[in-house]
């Protein structure tokens, strides 16, 4: 077998199997926030069991598809955000100042979609 007939089979199974991996392929290759879109997150404390992170937006913005593990969100202003999923799907979503949720690990793209900027804590629970 020629050398391009064997690295074009190796594509092929490598295409392969990483297709066959379907949604755990998009959570393997998810990229973490803060290191995805250091513009927007900043951590402002970490430990062995949380990770605190500052999220901000100017009006208008979004961020790049990433990942987030399981925590609690704080709206610091009124905000109103689209979060667009790896499955095309995009609601949009609103948050309340100074109102606390839970927030399940997830993998998106956030916009902001008010014309001013918003501002939330993370507090990230680790393993």
């Amino acid at each position: 077998m020629s050398t391009l007939k064997i690295r074009l089979r190796t594509l092929l199974i490598a295409a392969t199997f990483l297709i066959s991996l379907g949604p755990l392929g998009r959570i393997v290759m998810a990229e973490d926030a803060v290191t995805a879109d250091p513009e927007h997150y900043k951590v402002e404390f970490e430990n062995d069991r949380v990770r605190v992170i500052r999220i901000t937006y100017g009006p208008g913005e979004r961020s790049v598809m990433h990942e987030h593990g399981p925590g609690v969100v704080v709206f610091l202003n009124d905000s109103h955000f689209r979060f667009t999923f790896p499955d095309g799907t995009a609601p949009e979503i609103e948050g309340t100042a100074n109102v606390a949720q839970w927030a399940d690990a997830e993998e998106h793209l956030p916009e902001n979609l008010r014309n001013t900027p918003a501002e939330v804590i993370y507090v990230e629970l680790k393993d």
